[in-house]
């Protein structure tokens, strides 16, 4: 059985050259790219201020376009899972009118970006967004589109900001536009990514490690298991606010600063869940330092050991997963050759992640499509470079 073949950057670079020439009649003049991604190991630790290894993917955004003279942006995505309109057209925010959020949806993290990009004068520009990234799968559409959209904007107006600056400009926009209060992994593995490589990263100081992810005989497969729980959308804000109610209750700024030992000794101090909440963070941050070691040594069994662990706290100590996830993540570890398999990103539906042997790859997708009682997709991606401009 095969993945899902995912075109490469220059089938969508001449998809979205096509549909800009389509739209506004000339060659657009500049194009860019970001990547999605999928986090390895660290589930719910980076707005914990804790540690993450995700990687950036071969399934991208490409953002093609060109200034325009007035100040209207002109948008228009050929996303078919995008929901309507597809395309639009608004002013640039000035100090009097602010952007705000709306419909449609997709456009609400570009809008984020432009209204809280730190460089200035923007003109006015024309722009098509074609993307390979799953809406809703899990894999970061989302940051994809913000870091592609900023890296956009620095073409039309540099700006003079860090890259973890420019992190938390797209993170503040899904913050304020789409009122998804995330972390800041997404947005940085896809300005950071570097192909053959995991990216390390420290949420509370923002330091970054790379990891080796070189081994040709190392496989890492993504499957999405093409349901999407309505659950999530009002979890996610009640299980960071647990997370911050316990930390305050234990007198932390950040679980991130709560050790085992002591998250056990203060247990009368908080909730049962609001224990079961933080008792998956603080050794999820321990896991995933220890994942990034055994990576870094070559130890596949350890890495993969971790990952499973992982799963089975996200299941019954946070509470995100779904019997869906759950098969997906059974089957898996039934073939022999997978080290570890896991859920991956938010939750309540979405996708696994899953390192095996690349040998065993075709038989292992077999083998869950066969035991999934739903259909599932498959990815098999190599560890990407971040997002870059596109020479057109």
């Amino acid at each position: 059985m095969a993945a899902s073949s995912h075109p490469q950057v220059a089938e969508l670079l001449a998809e979205a050259r096509r549909a800009f020439r389509e739209e506004f009649g000339v060659e657009p003049q500049l194009a860019v790219s970001a990547p999605g991604r999928v986090n390895l190991i660290g589930e719910h630790t980076d707005y914990n201020q804790g540690l993450v290894l995700p990687m950036a993917l071969e399934l991208v955004t490409v953002l093609v376009g060109s200034p325009r003279m007035d100040r209207l942006v002109s948008l228009l995505t050929t996303s078919e899972d995008a929901d309507e309109p597809r395309r639009l057209q608004f002013p640039l925010p000035t100090a009097q009118r602010s952007l705000e959020p709306g419909t449609p949806h997709w456009a609400n993290y570009i809008k984020g970006v432009i209204q809280h990009y730190p460089a200035a004068p923007l003109p006015g520009f024309n722009a098509v967004v074609v993307s390979s990234v799953p809406l809703g799968g899990g894999l970061s559409s989302s940051a994809s589109l913000e870091v592609a959209m900023y890296t956009f904007l620095q073409q039309l107006c540099p700006d003079s900001g860090k890259i973890a600056t420019r992190a938390q400009v797209c993170q503040q926009a899904e913050h304020s536009f789409a009122g998804v209060p995330c972390g800041i992994m997404d947005q940085l593995i896809a300005l950071m990514g570097q192909k053959g490589h995991a990216l390390l990263i420290d949420c509370r100081s923002l330091e970054t490690t790379l990891v080796p992810l070189l081994d040709p005989r190392l496989a890492v497969l993504i499957t999405n298991s093409n349901v999407r729980h309505s659950l999530g959308s009002s979890e996610y804000p009640l299980r960071r606010r647990q997370c911050e109610e316990v930390a305050h209750a234990l007198g932390k700024e950040s679980l991130r600063e709560v050790k085992l030992e002591e998250l056990d000794a203060g247990k009368e101090l908080v909730s049962k869940e609001g224990f079961r909440r933080a008792r998956h963070v603080v050794g999820e941050i321990r896991r995933t330092a220890q994942a990034a070691d055994a990576l870094n040594r070559g130890d596949y069994r350890a890495f993969g050991h971790l990952m499973v662990e992982s799963h089975h706290s996200l299941r019954d100590d946070f509470e995100v997963s779904c019997p869906e996830l759950d098969q997906l993540v059974e089957a898996a570890l039934s073939v022999p050759g997978v080290y570890g398999s896991r859920m991956t990103g938010g939750g309540f539906g979405g996708c696994t992640v899953t390192l095996l042997e690349a040998a065993t790859a075709s038989r292992t997708m077999q083998h869950i499509q066969e035991q999934y009682s739903g259909t599932a997709t498959f990815y098999l991606s190599q560890a990407a470079d971040g997002a870059m401009v596109l020479p057109l």
